[in-house]
């Protein structure tokens, strides 16, 4: 198990399936919001969509390799534990490794539109980015061992 994240979901052959399962993870942790925060990301979400049909797994095939690089040390210092329960515990820095992605890319980019629904979610993005963790390390820890 000693595959780096990297190696696995950059490999052209298994790249197209990663992007599938994390744009699905990002549906339906969106999915999974209630309430008016919940609303407030849904509401981002769609404009985020609107953007584009395909701005979602666009945007997760442009990010993947440095997404991929940040969980590369969580990875390699899993263990036997499952990589979901693994991102649990590390909750923090986890996220923090995630949204240091995001970040720079919102700051870099020339896409006012983009940079102002990423803007307008960023102050709850952390609390987000913990509850998806579950289901982020399940899908990565699939694509890593498939």
């Amino acid at each position: 198990m000693s595959t780096a994240v990297s190696d696995a979901l950059l490999d052209e052959t298994r790249r197209p399936a990663a992007v599938s399962a994390l744009t699905q993870v990002i549906d339906a942790e969106v999915a999974d919001k209630s309430g008016i925060g919940g609303a407030a990301v849904k509401a981002g979400y769609a404009a985020a969509k609107k953007l584009g049909g395909d701005f979602v797994p666009s945007a997760t095939d442009r990010l993947l390799p440095q997404f991929a690089a940040a969980l590369d040390p969580l990875w390699a210092s899993k263990g036997d534990t499952p990589f979901a329960a693994h991102l649990q515990a590390r909750s923090d820095e986890a996220a923090d490794a995630l949204l240091s992605v995001t970040d720079a890319k919102a700051e870099a980019t020339s896409h006012t539109a983009a940079k102002k629904v990423y803007s307008a979610m960023r102050g709850k993005a952390k609390e987000q980015v913990v509850a998806a963790l579950p289901r982020l390390g399940a899908a990565v820890e699939q694509l890593v061992q498939g």
